[in-house]
């Protein structure tokens, strides 16, 4: 079994995110994306506008339009408050699907901060990585991040998905009023829209 963890704030959850899943599902031929909303990602110390119950339940309509495609709380917020770690979110899906090909996909603006990241090295031992080409970001950079052979072959590049959308832009919309219909599904919109969400 192939399967990645697509982790991110999915504040909302758009059709970007929906794009660059369909792709590498449909290109590395994956049986499941599982979407995790991070509780709260150490390299945004600000926090979120959507509470993560919130961020949860849009993920899950959003997964509706393809099989594929799963929502988990493996990444909800811890109780003492602590950052959530890619490291030991990879390392529970692991110990949950042992049989299984684990990948784990990010934009390449993400992983370019790679060595930011806690355990980096063991981040690439865990899983292989799917990283997304984004624009502003060559993915030619990846020489930069001091990867080992090995570490390089863990490492594949996606560059077939041009859907762009930038969350800020995104909310700066929908608190405007704007129901963001070329850029969220119906029922996320819709959803926004009940719980006052990003106003």
């Amino acid at each position: 079994m192939r399967v990645t963890l697509f982790g991110g704030s999915f504040d909302p959850p758009h059709h970007g995110h929906i794009a660059i899943a369909t792709a590498a599902a449909d290109v590395f031929d994956l049986d499941k994306v599982f979407f995790a909303p991070v509780g709260r990602q150490p390299l945004k110390p600000e926090g979120v506008p959507a509470s993560f119950a919130d961020r949860l339940a849009m993920v899950e309509l959003a997964c509706r339009v393809d099989p594929r495609f799963a929502v988990w709380d493996l990444d909800a917020p811890k109780s003492d408050g602590s950052p959530n770690y890619t490291v030991q979110t990879l390392a529970m899906l692991y110990e949950a699907m042992p049989e299984a090909r684990l990948f784990n996909l990010v934009g390449a603006d993400s992983f370019l901060d790679l060595r930011r990241w806690r355990e980096p090295d063991r981040l690439l031992e865990l899983a292989e990585w799917i990283v997304v080409s984004r624009p502003g970001f060559p993915l030619a950079d990846l020489s930069a991040l001091g990867l080992t052979a090995y570490q390089r072959g863990r490492v594949h590049l996606l560059q077939t998905v041009h859907e762009d959308v930038a969350a800020t832009d995104l909310r700066e919309r929908l608190e405007a009023g704007d129901q963001c219909a070329d850029v969220l599904d119906p029922a996320i919109s819709a959803y926004i829209q009940v719980h006052h969400l990003y106003r």
